[in-house]
């Protein structure tokens, strides 16, 4: 994995008669060259309001957990959540470096690829329900290793040379 720069689609289980859960679901999460964050449920759809409280309420303490210092920089796309005022407002406030990133991008960010290695593991368990689907990503997501985060971040520089020297188009992976 950690030589691979491709990000897949998630499909997520059929919902069961039991189940008490909607199916307009997201997951978040956090990673760095340290590891990953938390992985937290998002019932319903994610808009600006919702995107920035999470960052309120946990991407600090993530940087100070995972001993980052003050020399990191925070990555994520041109989403409408990531790009609104109150997002952008706050990062500025709490003085947190941003990667500036193209409009019309491929998706090179590393996430995308941890996002992948977590589909993979959480595959294996087949899910029967979204409730069982939350628990095995949870569990799941604490088994990365940090090795993994950091290979994916070092790989970064390899993908992005790849687009380049494909004048900026996507790259086959």
């Amino acid at each position: 994995m950690a030589d691979d720069c491709k990000s897949e689609e998630s499909t997520k289980p059929e919902k069961q008669e039991n189940d008490d859960s909607t199916d307009d679901t997201d997951d978040v999460t956090t990673s760095s060259v340290q590891g990953t964050g938390q992985l937290h449920r998002i019932k319903g759809t994610m808009d600006g309001a919702m995107y920035g409280q999470i960052l309120g309420e946990n991407t600090l303490l993530l940087a100070r957990a995972l001993k980052m210092g003050r020399g990191w920089v925070f990555q994520h796309d041109n989403d409408p959540k990531h790009m609104a005022k109150a997002t952008k407002e706050w990062l500025k406030k709490k003085h947190i470096k941003v990667l500036q990133w193209p409009s019309q991008s491929p998706d090179l960010c590393p996430i995308e690829n941890l996002w992948r290695e977590l589909k993979v593991r959480v595959a294996k368990h087949q899910p029967q329900n979204l409730n069982d689907l939350e628990r095995i990503c949870k569990e799941e997501c604490d088994k990365i290793p940090p090795e993994t985060c950091a290979n994916l971040v070092a790989n970064y520089k390899k993908c992005l040379t790849s687009v380049i020297a494909n004048k900026g188009f996507a790259i086959k992976y």
